[in-house]
């Protein structure tokens, strides 16, 4: 489905498959419109639960354009969560550029719920920390990102301005209800090998904070259909070279375990600030 043969066509394609499973997505679960989506990335999945009631919930691959996610702990569901009178997209997963599908099928599911109608897109990631002011642990801001997999879901003459990619008004918020929250930069790179020290040291010097192989085409796209952005990363080692220690994804998700009792009231902070609930 996701070839790169025809790009303008593919293109084309790819915001009509979008569309389509949007209003699907739609008259699956019984939804009028969603207003925000949450992208539980690595680590995250089981902080979800503090998000609200789940009203509905089904396969991804029962929708047009998904294919199920091979990564380590991406369930590959949505879920439909309801508060007050807003309603949640919940992704529990999503589909890297290493898993060999190429950036309109990463792009796929942030367009597909834009289409829903979400206008605020939450990308949540486990992610290996450069800087030392970054905790093992807990949760950064993403405040901006450095795009290392020379990839991205644009084709054609679609300029779009990243000035401002992940909402300064959104991260403000946010850390004004968590202070002493981390920010910082977050390099996106292409996977699934770790990254070398040397490659590190690199992103290190170029400004990123930290590095991860996810959200930043979801970014762009996200962007590109005019919806706010705000990026969470869970810093859950330290990058390589910088710890005196191999890397390996059983420590990433053990970390995460470790950090859910804390993830689970800030998500839900995160989420009454992205829906504008009163105090």
């Amino acid at each position: 489905m996701w070839t790169e043969t025809n790009p303008e066509a593919d293109a084309r394609e790819a915001q009509r498959i979008a569309a389509t499973a949007g209003k699907e997505l739609c008259a699956r679960l019984n939804l009028d419109r969603a207003d925000a989506l949450f992208v539980m990335g690595s680590g995250w999945k089981e902080a979800a639960d503090s998000l609200g009631e789940t009203a509905a919930e089904l396969p991804m691959t029962d929708l047009p354009g998904f294919v199920a996610p091979s990564a380590a702990g991406h369930a590959g569901t949505i879920r439909i969560v309801v508060r007050g009178d807003q309603k949640l997209l919940v992704f529990f997963g999503r589909t890297h550029l290493y898993e060999g599908y190429g950036p309109l099928a990463v792009a796929h599911g942030v367009r597909t719920a834009i289409a829903a109608g979400a206008h605020t897109v939450v990308l949540s990631n486990a992610c290996g920390g450069l800087n030392a002011d970054l905790p093992i642990g807990e949760p950064a801001l993403i405040r901006d990102h450095i795009n290392f997999t020379a990839r991205t879901p644009l084709i054609g003459a679609r300029f779009v301005d990243l000035t401002d990619t992940y909402s300064p008004r959104l991260r403000e918020a946010i850390a004004a209800k968590n202070p002493g929250i981390g920010e910082g930069v977050y390099a996106g790179w292409y996977g699934p090998a770790f990254e070398t020290p040397a490659e590190i040291e690199m992103m290190h010097r170029l400004g990123a904070d930290m590095v991860g192989m996810s959200t930043v085409l979801e970014a762009i796209a996200a962007r590109e259909a005019g919806a706010e952005v705000v990026g969470l990363s869970l810093v859950t080692n330290r990058a390589a070279g910088l710890a005196g220690k191999k890397l390996s994804g059983e420590e990433v998700l053990e970390v995460a375990r470790n950090a859910i009792p804390r993830l689970r009231p800030f998500l839900d902070g995160v989420a009454a600030t992205v829906l504008g609930e009163s105090e």
